[in-house]
C-alpha cells in the first residue's frame, strides 16, 4: 500500500464523519418532529432549527460517495451493486425527507401533518438503512473472486445488522435532541433536554449488545483488538460524557459528545476494516484490500491536491453558515408567516 491509498482510505473515514456527525443531527431533528413536538407551533419550531442548513450537511455524503467513486472504484461497484436495493430504499428516505421541508412550507395547514410524518419517516428509514449496511459490510458478505455479492435477505438483515441500525437510529435521535436543546428556546428545549436524559439509559443497554455482537460476530478483535477496544471504548465514554452534560446543563458539550459518538463508530468501522474495504464470507482470500481496489498513483495525486484547494473552502462556507444562524429559535408567534 502507497501512502496515497492509505490517506485516501482515512479521507473517505473523516467525510463519513462529517456526514454522520452533521446530518447526524438533522436526521434527530426530523424524527423529533413526531416523537418530541406535541402541536404544530412546537413543530414549526423544531423545522426551523435545520431549515437553513440540512441540506449542506448532505453534502458530506455526496462527497463521501464522489470521493469513493473515484479513489477506490472496486470498492464503489462492489458496494453499490451489493447494496443496491437497500442503497435505494435509503436514497428514498433522503428524497422523502427533502421534499417535507418545501411542501411543508408551501401545503395548506391542515396537510402539514401528511409532511411531518414524511420527514420522520424518512430520518428514521435512512439512518435505520445505512446502519444495517455499514454492519452487515463489517459482518462478511458473500463476495466472489470477481468481486460481485450474491446475498441472501438473511445477509443484509441479522441480529448484528439490525441491531446495529437500531442503535444508529437511537444515536442519531439522540443528537438530534441535544441540537434542539441548544438551538431553541422554551419548554420544547427542556423536554429535549429531559427526554435525552432518559434515552441515554436504553442507549447503553444497545452499546453493550452491539459490542458482543461485534466481538463474535467480526474478526475485528482478532485483527485489530487494541484500536478495537479503544473505539469501543470512546463510543462508551463520549456517550456517558454527554449523558453527563445533559444533568450539568452544558448543552454544547453534550451536542459535541454525542457527535463525537458518532465519529467514533465510523473510526471502529474503518479501523475495523483495515487494510480490506470490503470482507468477503466465502474466503478471506476475496477480500477487497485497500491496495488492490485504488485507482492509480496519478488519480490519487490530482485528488489530493483538488483537495487540498477545496475542502478549506467547504469548511470555511459550513462554519460562515452555522455562525450566521447560530441564534436559538422561539416558538412561533400567532399569526406569524413562516
Amino acid at each position: 500500500m502507497s501512502f496515497l491509498q492509505i490517506l485516501w482510505f482515512i479521507l473517505i473515514g473523516v467525510l463519513f464523519s462529517g456526514f454522520f456527525f452533521l446530518d447526524g443531527f438533522d436526521f434527530g431533528v426530523g424524527m423529533a418532529v413526531k416523537a418530541l413536538a406535541h402541536n404544530e407551533p412546537e413543530r414549526d419550531q423544531v423545522v426551523r432549527t435545520i431549515g437553513p442548513v440540512w441540506d449542506g450537511n448532505e453534502v458530506w455524503l455526496i462527497t463521501a460517495g464522489g470521493a469513493m467513486f473515484a479513489s477506490f472504484p472496486y470498492w464503489y461497484a462492489t458496494l453499490f451493486s451489493g447494496y443496491y436495493l437497500i442503497l435505494l430504499l435509503i436514497l428514498v428516505g433522503l428524497i422523502i425527507r427533502g421534499v417535507s421541508f418545501e411542501f411543508r412550507a408551501k401545503c395548506a395547514p391542515y396537510q402539514k401533518h401528511i409532511w411531518d410524518n414524511a420527514m420522520a419517516i424518512g430520518s428514521v428509514m435512512a439512518t435505520f438503512l445505512f446502519g444495517v449496511m455499514f454492519i452487515s459490510m463489517i459482518k462478511g458478505m458473500p463476495i466472489d473472486a470477481k468481486g460481485n455479492i450474491s446475498a441472501s435477505f438473511f445477509d443484509y438483515f441479522n441480529w448484528f445488522s439490525i441491531v446495529g441500525g437500531i442503535a444508529l437510529t437511537l444515536l442519531c435521535y439522540l443528537h438530534g435532541l441535544n441540537y434542539i436543546t441548544i438551538k431553541t428556546k422554551g419548554v420544547i428545549s427542556d423536554r429535549a433536554q429531559n427526554y435525552a436524559q432518559a434515552l441515554y439509559w436504553v442507549l447503553y443497554v444497545g452499546e453493550v449488545v452491539f459490542a458482543l455482537l461485534l466481538i463474535f460476530q467480526t474478526d475485528f478483535m482478532r485483527v485489530h483488538p487494541i484500536a478495537t477496544l479503544v473505539c469501543l471504548a470512546l463510543i462508551v465514554g463520549f456517550s456517558v460524557a454527554a449523558h453527563v452534560a445533559t444533568f450539568t446543563n452544558k448543552q454544547g458539550m453534550a451536542l459535541t459528545c454525542s457527535g463525537l459518538t458518532l465519529i467514533s463508530l465510523v473510526a471502529l468501522i474503518f479501523c475495523g476494516l483495515f487494510p480490506r474495504v470490503m470482507i468477503s464470507s466465502i474466503s478471506s482470500k476475496y477480500d477487497l484490500l485497500i491496495h488492490s481496489a485504488s485507482s492509480s498513483n496519478y488519480t490519487l495525486i490530482v485528488m489530493t491536491v483538488a483537495t487540498c484547494i477545496l475542502v478549506p473552502c467547504v469548511l470555511a462556507y459550513t462554519i460562515w453558515a452555522y455562525w450566521i444562524f447560530r441564534k436559538r429559535i422561539s416558538m412561533p408567534r400567532i399569526g406569524e408567516v413562516k
